[in-house]
């Protein structure tokens, strides 16, 4: 007992009080987003805003609970936990629920469980596991080929359900993995096949392709003296060929037609004025009502529940992927400004304190909170602003939904729970 008060203690009150910041936000503007002049009655739990108070409130006792559990047993039982996740994810098939083309759901009674959101912990964890496991050496492309799959194992299952937006995270894992040592070229390379295949959709195949051997050719000539540079050069060539013929065939025989509209309005590929004006009254409408809302708060917003748009429901899903706009129309710049800094806080104390972490489980999975919190924060505000293509992410604990609050919730108070044995590391 004495420990358990000495640890509590320890806690990190910054990262707790951004938490509830955010969680109370979120409840306040689920509330405004879902509601059209009715009256309001907080407990109304028939409502989204009372389910997601119910949800913010499960969530608190499940975080009162991670941070009483010892230490050890997150990383004792990383394995199992990724196990059970891999083994949740394949029964979607079996007794899964599509909800908008993607198989993603478990239907229990009222509720929609989605396991992608929880798989992204226990992926957290077993990567935490095999990296601090001192036979784990990343040097050795052995070592390095089975922390690929502990990646991407669950991606491909994900992918596979038609779940585009959510395998998308786990990429960001790799950031993790650069910090803890593995070779620059692995996040070279991926930035360089995301740039290859957005030149390949933008312009066209042999552009592409003519810039990435005359690139890869000047890189290698340039650079100084080094071994087997024509090989060297030959080998990047194939492959930077090989990244620009697998995008468009992906693009035009692998996407499906909602999904290459996307990148089409993410990239302004479309041309035709007729065909745009249709897109506006479909695909482009969530996006055009989003900012719409957002520039309609001006500086000071319009005042909470005052909002136009919001109150008219102009924005479809305004409560969960699209949450964004109703703090833009409402709260106006200062308020979303704010909301971005409460974020930006929350990501940099998770760095620092990984950064001090004695313990090598704890630092890189702090590091891996930090890194899918902000692919979440990065790609849903881009979405809503239109800066990053529409992928149906949640906003962290802004976002309407007992899955994501749960599991953001878990994913943050496991590392305060690892945060606060730090002192007895040393």
């Amino acid at each position: 007992m004495i420990g358990q008060r000495k640890n509590r203690l320890k806690l990190d009150w910054i990262i707790i009080s951004i938490y509830l910041l955010l969680v109370g936000f979120g409840v306040g503007n689920i509330l405004s987003s879902s509601i059209s002049g009715e009256e309001i009655y907080l407990f109304d739990f028939t409502k989204l805003y009372g389910k997601q108070f119910i949800y913010a409130f499960i969530s608190l006792f499940v975080g009162f609970i991670l941070i009483s559990i010892d230490v050890k047993f997150y990383e004792r039982f990383s394995s199992l936990f990724y196990l059970l996740s891999l083994i949740l994810l394949i029964c979607l098939f079996l007794f899964g629920k599509r909800v908008n083309g993607a198989l993603a759901w478990f239907p229990i009674g009222s509720f929609n469980l989605q396991p992608s959101e929880f798989v992204k912990i226990s992926v957290a964890l077993a990567v935490s596991k095999y990296i601090s496991d001192y036979q784990t050496d990343l040097r050795k492309i052995s070592d390095q080929a089975k922390l690929f799959l502990i990646i991407l194992i669950p991606i491909v299952i994900i992918i596979l359900q038609n779940d585009t937006g959510s395998s998308i995270v786990f990429f960001s894992l790799f950031l993790v993995l650069y910090r803890e040592g593995i070779s620059q070229n692995y996040i070279k390379s991926i930035f360089a096949i995301i740039i290859l295949s957005i030149i390949t959709l933008k312009f066209s195949l042999l552009i592409s392709s003519i810039i990435a051997v005359l690139f890869t050719t000047a890189y290698y000539f340039f650079k100084g003296k080094t071994k087997n540079k024509i090989i060297k050069i030959i080998i990047v060539s194939f492959l930077s060929l090989t990244t620009c013929f697998t995008t468009t065939y992906a693009y035009n025989n692998i996407l499906k037609n909602h999904q290459r509209n996307y990148i089409k309005v993410w990239l302004n590929l479309e041309k035709d004025p007729l065909k745009i004006k249709k897109m506006e009254k479909t695909i482009l409408y969530n996006l055009n009502e989003s900012k719409k809302a957002i520039s309609s708060g001006g500086l000071m917003g319009k005042g909470y529940l005052k909002g136009t748009r919001t109150m008219g429901n102009f924005v479809p899903a305004q409560h969960s992927d699209y949450i964004f706009s109703t703090v833009g129309e409402e709260w106006g710049f200062f308020g979303s400004v704010f909301i971005i800094f409460l974020y930006t806080m929350l990501i940099l104390r998770i760095l620092y304190l990984s950064e001090i972490q004695k313990n090598k489980f704890s630092r890189v999975y702090g590091y891996s909170t930090a890194s899918i919190l902000f692919i979440h924060f990065l790609i849903n505000i881009g979405m809503v602003l239109g800066l990053t293509p529409t992928i149906g992410i949640p906003l962290p604990f802004l976002s309407y939904g007992g899955s994501s609050l749960i599991a953001f919730t878990i994913l943050l108070f496991v590392f305060i729970r690892l945060d606060a044995n730090k002192i007895n590391e040393w």
